[in-house]
């Protein structure tokens, strides 16, 4: 057997002879170089591998700092084990939830050990969090960094697994039973075990830049600067993103939904078509109520933005059916539409067009036709032939009647730049977007962008004839129009609406997974693919012929009655 391997590393462009079984550590120290933030963890063929895993084979191997997306994920599911052995130490009758990621940080909640009420009646109260509560869990925090303990990978049967964390938690036994594996992974930091649905670092002492602070009635953790990882992000108010996330934990508690596990459980007794018919009926009864809030107001414009894949044009179309019931007639305009010539299109620092910047829309041109509509003139409305990359016209005139309201609907529809001579009493803004309905378990939440990614991937290789590949490579351009141009201004919305439901990563999951497949595993985007196939393997998959066909979902998946 050979004693050396040949080892390919993209940081250095170089190929190195090196003991074969060397850890991923041992090698940046043979190699010699410096990153400019610490090392996190590496891309070993393009899968992240903590920084103890042992090459035994060839590979190419990329190290990560915090700033790079796979490194920053590793460095904050370690700040959430050390955060969560801190509150079972302080207080072992009680665990910490991480619900979601909002006001850049992570929002955090108590609640009590095998609390597990067969109604809502028998639950107890959750846990109160007092600032001094928070201040001697972050000393504790920083008493397990300064020990640097060890953060140990091990392994053993799913049954064992499953006794033990049964043990601590509670319904954890379906996530590894919906793995489907036979040996499960876990990470023990001490006496304390925890599950994470990826690496972490080797130890405690990795975590050099963190906080928290007493948050509404948990705690914000904060992390670093995912452009300066020595610095921490700002706190950034977000009183209305909080309102919507807490209306969905009222939902779920409706649904008797806490979890993926809880999901998982429920649909192994057969009641994913009671889930699905509930989770559609509070998206009905929260469009009706906004549609009651405008025909209250009177709005002369209605404005509708999200994020990519959000869902807004299901939401415009159902908006308009709940506004005719109200008497008030709808007339919904695309600024898609409203799009320069391709040719036109500004480009991003790369040389590519960036459809995302509010510039790709021909604002003076906008400008005069809505200024015109408000007059009561008739104009003459444009189409956006995406093929050709071009604006054109087809006959499609518009006057306004007396009961009509203009429903505009775009991805820079609440930039007041669009409009800036229009009063705000004129105006009604609603802000979309898909945001996470359900985390994995306690400590594992998933990130508000994924389902919104898988949308995205089921959708272009369904309609638009991209690959995942295609579509996954697309992502940061996007992500970066959306930070600049539409995550700015969501707070300035009269009204947010949640497009996610809580069964669809079930659904999705088998559109997806076949999809994701296709990309291979020899290019940057298999990072991305392979992070996603895995994070799907938690759902059990279940039938869609329940879901009706105005739902959100349908826009993605197919089968939606309306016309897109």
């Amino acid at each position: 057997m050979e004693k050396t391997i040949t080892v390919y590393c993209k940081n250095t462009h170089t190929y190195h002879e090196v003991p074969r079984g060397i850890s991923l550590i041992q090698l940046k120290d043979l190699i010699g170089f410096q990153m400019k933030y610490p090392v996190i963890a590496a891309h070993v063929n393009y899968k992240v591998e903590n920084l103890d895993f042992l090459l035994y084979k060839p590979k190419d191997v990329e190290f990560l700092d915090a700033s790079s997306p796979s490194g920053m994920r590793v460095y904050v599911r370690t700040l959430s084990m050390v955060l969560c052995a801190a509150v079972n130490e302080l207080y072992p009758e009680m665990d910490l939830r991480v619900e979601h990621s909002i006001s850049k940080g992570y929002y955090c909640t108590l609640q009590w050990h095998h609390d597990k009420a067969e109604s809502p009646e028998e639950e107890k109260e959750p846990p109160v969090l007092t600032r001094e509560m928070v201040k001697a869990i972050k000393e504790r925090m920083l008493q397990i960094i300064a020990e640097d303990r060890p953060i140990i990978e091990e392994e053993k049967q799913t049954k064992e697994v499953i006794k033990m964390f049964a043990e601590r938690y509670n319904n954890e036994s379906s996530i590894f039973e919906a793995l489907g594996n036979p040996y499960c992974r876990y990470f023990r930091m001490g006496e304390y075990i925890d599950y994470y649905t990826n690496v972490l670092l080797p130890s405690s002492g990795y975590i050099n830049v963190f906080d928290i602070q007493p948050f509404q009635d948990g705690l914000l953790v904060r992390i670093p600067n995912r452009n300066n990882p020595t610095q921490l992000e700002d706190v950034v108010a977000q009183d209305k993103m909080y309102s919507i996330f807490q209306e969905y934990n009222r939902w779920n508690k409706l649904l008797h939904i806490q979890n993926v596990s809880d999901f998982n459980i429920a649909c192994q007794q057969n009641k994913s078509f009671g889930l699905i018919k509930l989770a559609e009926a509070l998206h009905e009864k929260k469009i009706a109520q906004i549609a009651d809030a405008i025909t209250e107001k009177r709005p002369k414009i209605v404005f509708i933005s999200g994020a990519s894949s959000s869902g807004k044009t299901t939401f415009s179309k159902r908006l308009q059916i709940q506004l005719l019931v109200n008497g008030i007639r709808p007339e919904v305009l695309s600024m898609d539409d409203y799009f320069v010539n391709r040719v036109d299109t500004p480009k991003d620092e790369n040389g590519q067009y960036d459809f995302e910047d509010v510039n790709a829309v021909d604002l003076p041109f906008f400008r005069e036709q809505m200024r015109d509509l408000l007059e009561g003139k008739e104009v003459n409305l444009p189409t956006y032939d995406f093929n050709k990359g071009e604006r054109v016209f087809r006959g499609n005139k518009l006057k306004l009647q007396k009961d009509s309201v203009l429903v505009i609907e775009g991805l820079h529809a609440l930039n007041p730049c669009i409009l800036p001579d229009v009063p705000k009493d004129l105006t009604y803004k609603i802000y979309v977007s898909a945001l996470t309905t359900i985390n994995i378990d306690n400590h594992n939440w998933i990130p508000t962008t994924d389902i919104r990614l898988l949308r995205r991937i089921v959708r272009d290789y369904k309609y638009r004839g991209y690959s995942a590949r295609e579509t996954i490579a697309r992502c940061p351009s996007v992500v970066r129009g959306e930070n600049k141009w539409v995550y700015p201004f969501q707070e300035e919305a009269d009204v947010m609406f949640n497009s996610a439901l809580i069964f669809e990563f079930a659904v999705l999951k088998r559109h997806a997974e076949p999809i994701l497949s296709e990309v291979p595993k020899f290019c940057e985007e298999y990072t991305e693919a392979h992070r996603l196939l895995k994070f799907l393997q938690y759902f059990i998959p279940i039938p869609e012929k329940e879901i009706p066909p105005t739902s959100f979902l349908r826009e993605f998946v197919g089968g939606s009655s309306f016309r897109y």
